[in-house]
C-alpha cells in the first residue's frame, strides 16, 4: 500500500490540530495581507514553463512569509511550497513523490503562496494563500482565506468545515441541470484540449459554467455551496490540498477523474457536493477527458 493510505485514520492529538490550525490561519493571513498590500496588480518578474504562467515578486515573499510563520513554531515539520519547485507537472508530480517517500517529518506542510498568479498580476480580486497540512501522507488541516472578502474558509480532519468559525455545508443541487460548474483554462497544451472538450459537452447540460482562475477559491466556494462542482484536468498538491479536505469536512466529494478517492498525488481531479458527482465523470468521460 502506499504512504497515503498506510496509515488509515491515524489522527495527531487534538491539541496538534488545535496548533497546526491556529498557525494555518496566522501564516495565511499574513500572506493575505501582503496579497492586499499589492492588489494593484504586480510586475511579472520572470515566466514560468509557459508564458501564460506568470511568476509575481510577490510569490516568494508570501511563500518565505508561510514557511517562516509555520518553522517558528514547527521546526522539525517538512515544507512543500510552489516556489520550491521546477515549473511543470512532471517536477510537480516528482517533488509530492519525494515528499511522500523520505520526509524526514510526520507533518508535511504544502502551501501555495498566491493561487490565482493571473488574476494577483491584473489587479483580480481572485487570489489567495492555500495552506494545507498533511500528517503520514493524509491532509489533516486546511486553511484558505480569501484577504478580499475577509472570508477565511478552514477544515480539520473529522471536525467539519467552516467558514469564519461558523459551519459550512456544499450544495444541494441534485441534478445537471441545476449545477454551477468551475473550470480552468490551463496553459498547458494537453490540459487545454482536454478542458476545451469537457467546456463543450458540459456548457449545454449544466446551468452554467464559471472559470475564476484560481484554484483555492473555486475548491472553497465548493465547500461553502457556491459553485456545485469544480474539475480541472492537471493540478498540482499545492493547488488542491486544502480545498480536498474543505469540501470532504463540508459534506462533499472529491476523487479523481476516474472516481477514486483523493490522495497527495492526485492531479486530475473532480470536486463536488456529492450529488451530481458520478454525472460529472459520466459525462467528461464520455467526452473522451481522462
Amino acid at each position: 500500500s502506499t504512504a497515503d493510505d498506510r496509515e488509515g485514520l491515524d489522527l495527531p492529538p487534538a491539541e496538534i490540530l488545535d496548533a497546526l490550525l491556529e498557525v494555518a490561519i496566522v501564516a495565511s493571513e499574513k500572506a493575505g495581507d501582503i496579497i492586499l498590500g499589492n492588489a494593484g496588480g504586480a510586475e511579472v518578474s520572470e515566466r514560468k514553463a509557459n508564458s501564460r504562467d506568470l511568476l509575481t515578486l510577490i510569490d516568494p515573499l508570501c511563500e518565505k512569509t508561510i514557511r517562516e510563520t509555520v518553522l517558528a513554531k514547527f521546526p522539525d515539520h517538512d515544507f512543500l511550497g510552489e516556489e520550491d519547485v521546477l515549473p511543470g507537472k512532471e517536477a510537480s508530480a516528482a517533488a509530492i513523490a519525494a515528499k511522500l517517500a523520505t520526509s524526514p517529518s510526520y507533518y508535511l506542510w504544502i502551501v501555495d503562496p498566491i493561487d490565482g498568479t493571473t488574476n494577483f498580476v491584473h489587479g483580480m480580486p481572485l487570489c489567495m494563500p492555500s495552506v494545507a497540512v498533511a500528517y503520514k501522507g493524509q491532509v489533516v488541516v486546511g486553511v484558505i482565506h480569501d484577504p478580499h472578502r475577509g472570508e477565511t474558509f478552514t477544515a480539520v480532519k473529522g471536525r467539519g468545515a467552516h467558514m469564519n468559525g461558523e459551519r459550512i455545508k456544499v450544495g444541494q443541487q441534485s441534478t445537471l441541470g441545476d449545477a454551477i460548474v468551475a473550470m480552468g483554462s490551463p496553459p498547458a497544451v494537453e490540459s487545454m484540449e482536454m478542458s476545451l472538450k469537457g467546456v463543450r459537452v458540459l456548457m449545454p447540460k449544466v446551468r452554467t459554467i464559471r472559470m475564476l482562475g484560481s484554484a483555492a477559491l473555486m475548491l472553497a466556494w465548493v465547500a461553502i455551496g457556491r459553485l456545485t462542482c469544480y474539475w480541472e484536468y492537471d493540478l498540482s498538491s499545492w493547488d488542491i490540498s486544502a480545498g480536498a479536505i474543505l469540501i470532504e469536512e463540508a459534506g462533499g466529494k472529491f476523487t479523481d477523474l476516474e472516481g477514486n478517492d483523493f490522495s497527495l498525488r492526485v492531479r486530475k481531479m473532480c470536486a463536488s457536493n456529492g450529488l451530481i458527482h458520478d454525472d460529472i465523470l459520466c459525462v467528461l468521460k464520455e467526452a473522451g477527458v481522462v
